[in-house]
């Protein structure tokens, strides 16, 4: 690591969530125990937002989760950071990835335009030990421990959590998101979570990723079958949650990137589990 550039400290456990966040719930996030609030949705390359959101609270790390290569021109992410940076050195880690292909027609040789993003960060003088990769597959994944602080795998269970550190080896930053629904009974479990999985089964590049895992294609389709909900999106009793969240730690992630779906008010299901993870 650079001598000048201190670790940024990301706790074990963090929230991770899409669209637009208020600087409240920031605030409440921060003072319940997360370590770091991860931006989904393809942040613009102005990071307007996460600068906001620093703004509004003391020590909460804010990361991307992931700023999108094809949408945010990677000049202006570089200068941006740059801006942010100078004010919050140890607070922002800056999250990329290719998306999926479904998104956009620009979508070709994703690796290529990669490395070639990454090379525009490197002119811009972003730190490599300030940014991290969106990673599934094990060239991405190895993309990322070359050029990056570690990878960001998203709509992954702890056993390609174990699969992801073997590839990285160690000393490389491991952060995967988890899918949870604070509800104890499966169907309605599966009810309130199923919308959020459908939406990924029609992006090819998950599905792969889940075929990879060892689901079958007809697990794969559709709405996904119960194994498949079971694997990605934990549900049941709060303690049972909870050590579903903490077996990516096991597995050798350093950071896990919560998100609570299946309601529209997120705050209650963090509160409880904020508890379950021994936090505040």
């Amino acid at each position: 690591m650079t001598d000048h550039l201190k670790k940024i400290e990301l706790g074990s456990y963090g929230v991770w969530r899409g669209g637009a966040v208020s600087p409240e719930l920031a605030v409440e996030l921060e003072r319940l125990g997360y370590g770091a609030l991860w931006l989904g949705a393809s942040p613009s390359a102005d990071l307007a937002e996460v600068e906001q959101l620093l703004d509004a609270t003391e020590k909460l790390v804010l990361a991307t989760g992931i700023v999108n290569i094809w949408s945010a021109p990677a000049d202006e992410v570089g200068r941006s950071y740059q801006r942010i940076a100078a004010r919050y050195p140890d607070r922002f880690l800056l999250g990329i990835g290719a998306g999926h292909p479904e998104a956009t027609s620009e979508f070709t040789k994703p690796y290529e335009a990669l490395n070639a993003y990454l090379d525009v960060l490197d002119a811009a003088g972003v730190p490599q030990e300030r940014r991290v990769l969106a990673a599934l597959g094990p060239r991405v994944l190895r993309l990322a421990a070359e050029r990056t602080a570690g990878a960001h795998p998203y709509l992954v269970n702890a056993e390609h959590t174990r699969e992801a550190r073997e590839i990285l080896g160690s000393g490389v930053l491991l952060a995967p998101e988890q899918k949870v629904v604070l509800e104890r009974d499966p169907a309605a479990a599966r009810a309130a979570g199923t919308p959020t999985l459908k939406r990924y089964l029609g992006l090819r590049n998950y599905v792969s990723n889940l075929r990879r895992l060892g689901f079958t294609e007809d697990e794969v389709r559709g709405d996904g079958s119960d194994r498949l909900f079971d694997a990605v999106i934990l549900h049941g009793e709060t303690e049972e949650i909870a050590a579903g969240v903490r077996a990516h730690l096991d597995a050798g992630a350093d950071h896990v990137c919560v998100q609570v779906i299946g309601t529209d008010d997120v705050l209650p299901g963090f509160r409880e589990l904020a508890g379950a993870l021994g936090l505040g």
